[in-house]
């Protein structure tokens, strides 16, 4: 799998090496195995050589010593497997099993019945529940084999110590001390034989048997063998196959091809998983033999494979490379010897720390130990490797070997390392994602030292990588210089570490500092929202505030400024007043609640406005002349004083900056007079009094609020409003009386004039005069009255007369002045009494003042009330010059009229009257019959005999005695019927039942 070459950092260094040439058992190395001991301060490393020793090394602080050497067979030492566990050594050595002592101090005991083995591998378990314990395969009947038998290879086995195997039956001897983790695979010829070594009670010793667990057919040729959880895979000169130790079962993993390296098996214990070797690709699979993840491409098939925590470690020819796990990717390449210097073995410890690596050459041994993390980083910052520092460090926190809170500090160092190179916009995106860095940190960025937020500056120079921290100017100044000085040495053929781009095309001072103000802004804008301290939310948004100004951001100025923030004012007015940006110090001074201040600024404004002195950028726009932005200015500059007067009950406050906003827009005067975000109202008396007489629609606006919102009952308001409104109708209709005048014949009144059109309200005013007058009982009538008394506002005369109740006046005006006979009757059927009409009709035939009769009217009256009239008073009322067809079907109609009423009384007189004998008649019935009363009648209340008692009787026929009768009363009887409530209808000759 081709992998990009990335920059290579150091992952290992060397620590210390030994050449064993000098020493006399020395030969080629065969064989390498290491082990550290507990206090992790020693670690022994075993060597095999080809003439059959077994070497010991120690590795302590940074020297290999050689300890001890041992001859162990006369052919060459295969593998060394280390129980570190119990302080012994298995070492496979002419084809057979020897165990030897950690330090080499006893000579080697052979288990000699163990002949021709070819390849030993340990079983490593990841957990008891993906392990089977094959102890519980062999036969429950072990007791049952006598010591001896008669087959000679039983009596050998005996001999030797070891377990018995008789017709497929594992014996193990029950006396000796087990190990359940010294477990092994053997392979003998074309057998898979699992073996476990038993241990006796004396560690000290050598004395030790081997249990034969299992047998299994195997294939021939096998040259690498895992044994991982339940699978054993071996390796061949054909393929690898997998078997299962429980069942025997196997099959084929992969078939290697003709011309192929030789296999290699390498059990990687951090993932727990088997790497096969292809050539030079390493197949990395899981227990059950299933590929996992990606495929290791190595660039030559090596002689030796190790592992380093996330590495793999390979070596052949001389150097040794790791390959990370995850990308596949080469990290590091380390030379320690020549072309053609032989058989390259490499070595890792099998428990411990896993920092530490040996490598060795035909006659040396290397060790190297892994580079902390921390100095790994910092190579990579120090070459400006910034991405794979920032990938190594997130890998180091998924794999627990480093915590978030590094992860933070990594950020930021890689955040201040990019903005020193100018590289502003990377720096705080590395910033961002940094959960320790403070937002005070970048306050030396912004302003100079010393100032109010000095101290609050955390002093973390990280791993002193970065200069120290400078305004921006001073840092956009120095990287310009380091740009300059970096062209000049490219120039004469030096390389270095300046950005490419920068040094094609080199950006402007004025560029990188306005790409530095806005990636700042951004990174103080997220900290807003982060939970700080007071101290670092003021320096925060004081300081945001001094970078919008030095981009003349506006918009953000003025957004910042109106919301909730923590700005400091004495920081920032001085500097806002003298550059110009009112608004935004307006803002500022609400958001403190320093009320005065503000709106003292926002009457300037709307003043200069006015005059056009001052021109906001916010406001203006091309597309709209200088009169358009003037008079859009005054009305923002009004609406946001409103703003700040609705919220505050300084009632001297409010009057003195009513009248300016009132000359701007008379409706957010209203607004502020009459808001209820205020706690404390303001005094109507005040206010009635400071509104400008001339700003009549004002205090009308403000009176109605009293009124109609706050239900005020004060007649001197009602009677106040009503004559104001008086007032301006009376202009109103005066102006409209004279523009008519004026107005060309023909024209539409509406062309002529139009009154009110910049009025607040959106009903004329005579309308809101009447609608008031009609509503309204608590102002003075006779007052109103007065002021229109000459007018000729008739129908508010009518409403002002029918409060005083002077009837006549009203159906004169209405039916004689305006004309209005369905009012007119309207007003009389309130009244409700049959000489209203009358006097409306005598007002119709005889209209005085010279005026004809409104024979219409009167005739209009006659048929939608002429049965409410006396006809006799009718025609005495009616004119001789009234036409006769006009009134011959209304007098006609009146007499039918008449006629029926009369009729139709009768017949309800008669009914009633039929009803009344009816009910007289029940009743004389009901008083006429008899009831037998004998000695068994009972009481129907108390069940007391009555006999000659008195008694009394319901029309429900129950019957009681007087007593009961006294205390049931007369209309409820013994069944609980309320006659009273519910009627008894019997039948008679009119009602039936």
């Amino acid at each position: 799998m081709a992998k990009s070459e990335p920059k290579s950092r150091t992952v290992v260094e060397p620590l210390a090496q030994l050449d064993l040439s000098p020493h006399s058992t020395s030969s080629p190395i065969r064989s390498l195995s290491l082990y550290s001991l507990l206090s992790d301060s020693q670690t022994l490393i075993f060597v095999g050589t080809q003439s059959g020793f077994l070497i010991l090394l120690s590795l302590s602080a940074q020297n290999v010593s050689f300890l001890k050497g041992v001859l162990v067979g006369n052919s060459p030492v295969e593998s060394i497997i280390v129980l570190g566990e119990v302080g012994k050594v298995l070492v496979l050595c002419d084809e057979c099993l020897f165990l030897v002592d950690s330090l080499l101090t006893q000579p080697p005991k052979k288990f000699s019945f163990l002949k021709g083995v070819i390849v030993i591998a340990k079983r490593i378990t990841s957990s008891e529940s993906e392990s089977s314990n094959l102890s519980e395969f062999n036969s429950p009947n072990l007791s049952n084999y006598p010591s001896t038998s008669t087959s000679t290879s039983q009596r050998l086995l005996q001999k030797l110590g070891s377990g018995i195997r008789a017709n497929g039956v594992k014996v193990k001897e029950q006396e000796k001390h087990r190990q359940g983790n010294n477990v092994f695979a053997l392979v003998i010829g074309k057998r898979l034989i699992l073996i476990e070594l038993v241990l006796g009670r004396d560690t000290d010793s050598l004395n030790a048997s081997v249990v034969v667990l299992k047998e299994i057919q195997c294939i021939d040729g096998v040259k690498t063998m895992v044994w991982f959880n339940d699978s054993i895979i071996v390796g061949t000169a054909n393929g690898y196959s997998l078997f299962s130790c429980v069942t025997g079962q196997s099959g084929v993993l992969f078939s290697l091809p003709d011309v192929s390296s030789l296999p290699f098996l390498k059990l990687l214990l951090k993932e727990r998983k088997v790497l096969l070797l292809v050539d030079n690709v390493g197949v990395v699979v899981d227990a059950h033999g299933q590929p996992v993840g990606g495929s290791l491409v190595f660039r030559r098939s090596p002689d030796s494979i190790g592992e380093l925590l996330m590495y793999v470690v390979v070596a052949r020819d001389g150097k040794m490379e790791l390959y990370h796990k995850s990308s596949g990717i080469c990290i590091q390449t380390v030379t320690f010897g020549g072309e053609g210097l032989g058989l390259c073995i490499a070595a890792n410890e099998e428990g411990g720390s896993g920092k530490l690596l040996v490598v060795a050459t035909p006659t040396k041994v290397i060790c190297y130990q892994k580079v902390p993390y921390e100095e790994q980083i910092k190579d990579l910052l120090r070459k400006k490797d910034f991405k794979e520092a920032i990938s190594l460090v997130e890998e180091l926190e998924c794999e627990g070997e480093m915590s978030k809170e590094m992860l933070s500090f990594v950020h930021a160092q890689v955040g201040f390392l990019l903005l020193f190179d100018l590289h502003f916009e990377e720096a705080v995106n590395h910033f961002l994602q940094s959960e320790t860095m403070q937002p005070s940190e970048v306050f030396p960025f912004i302003m100079r030292d010393p100032n109010r937020w000095s101290l609050l500056v955390p002093r973390n120079r990280y791993w002193g990588l970065h200069p120290p921290p400078a305004p921006l100017e001073d840092v956009v100044d120095n990287g310009l210089m380091g740009i300059q000085r970096a062209i000049f040495l490219r120039k004469a053929g030096v390389e270095t570490a300046i950005d490419d781009d920068f040094l094609s095309n080199p950006p402007t001072r004025a560029d990188l500092l306005e790409l530095a103000i806005k990636n700042i802004i951004r990174y103080l804008e997220v900290s807003r929202e982060k939970e700080l301290t007071f101290s670092v939310k003021e320096g925060v948004d004081t300081l945001l505030m001094y970078l919008y100004r030095a981009l003349n951001r506006v918009h953000d100025m003025e957004k910042l400024a109106a919301s909730e923030n923590s700005c400091i004012v004495e920081e920032l007015e001085t500097l806002l007043d003298e550059s110009g940006h009112l608004r935004t110090l307006a803002f500022l001074y609400a958001s403190k609640g320093m009320s005065s201040k503000a709106l003292a600024i926002w009457r300037v404004l709307a003043k200069n406005y006015s005059s056009g002195l001052w021109k906001d950028p916010a406001v203006g726009n091309d597309l709209h002349d200088d009169s358009t932005d003037a008079i859009s200015g005054r009305e923002i500059a009004a609406t946001e004083a409103s703003e700040i007067l609705e919220e505050s009950s300084d009632e001297d406050l409010i009057l003195q900056h009513l009248g300016w906003i009132a000359d701007i827009n008379p409706v957010l005067a209203v607004k502020v007079l009459t808001s209820d975000k205020r706690p404390n109202q303001l005094s109507p008396d005040e206010v009635i009094v400071a509104i400008d007489s001339k700003k009549v629609e004002i205090l009308q606006s403000y009176m109605q609020w009293l009124i109609e919102d706050k239900d005020s009952t004060d007649t001197q308001f009602h009677t106040l409003y009503a004559l104001s409104l008086a007032k301006s109708a009376l202009e109103t209709f005066e102006a409209a009386s004279s523009s008519d005048n004026i107005c060309t014949p023909g024209v539409e009144q509406t062309k002529c004039y139009d009154f009110g059109k910049n009025s607040i309200f959106q009903i004329s005013v005579r309308e809101r005069l009447q609608i008031f007058l009609q509503s309204s009982d608590l102002y003075d009538p006779e007052e109103v009255l007065d002021l229109i008394e000459g007018s000729e506002l008739w129908l508010e005369k009518a409403i002002l007369y029918r409060k005083l109740g002077q009837e006549t006046l009203v159906l004169q005006i209405l039916a004689l002045k305006l004309e209005d006979s369905e009012a007119a009757e309207q007003y009389c059927a309130e009244i409700g009494r049959p000489d209203a009409y009358m006097q409306l009709l005598d007002m119709y035939l005889d209209p005085q003042d010279g005026k004809e009769p409104m024979f219409k009217a009167a005739v209009r009256l006659l048929h939608n009330h002429g049965e409410s009239l006396d006809p006799l008073q009718v025609l005495e009322t009616l004119s001789p010059d009234m036409p006769l067809q006009l009134a011959s079907d209304t007098i006609l109609r009146m007499l039918r009229a008449r006629l029926h009423h009369h009729r139709q009384g009768q017949i309800v007189h008669n009914l009633s009257r039929a009803v009344d004998i009816d009910a007289r008649l029940a009743r004389l019935e009901e008083r006429s019959r008899y009831v037998q009363i004998n000695d068994e009648s009972l009481c129907d209340s108390c069940q007391a005999r009555l006999g000659t008692k008195l008694f009394a009787m319901y029309p429900d026929d129950s019957i009681v005695c007087y007593k009961c009768f006294r205390r049931q009363g007369e209309s409820t009887s013994v069944t609980g019927r309320d006659f009273k409530q519910d009627v008894l209808f019997k039948p008679g000759w009119l009602v039936m039942r």
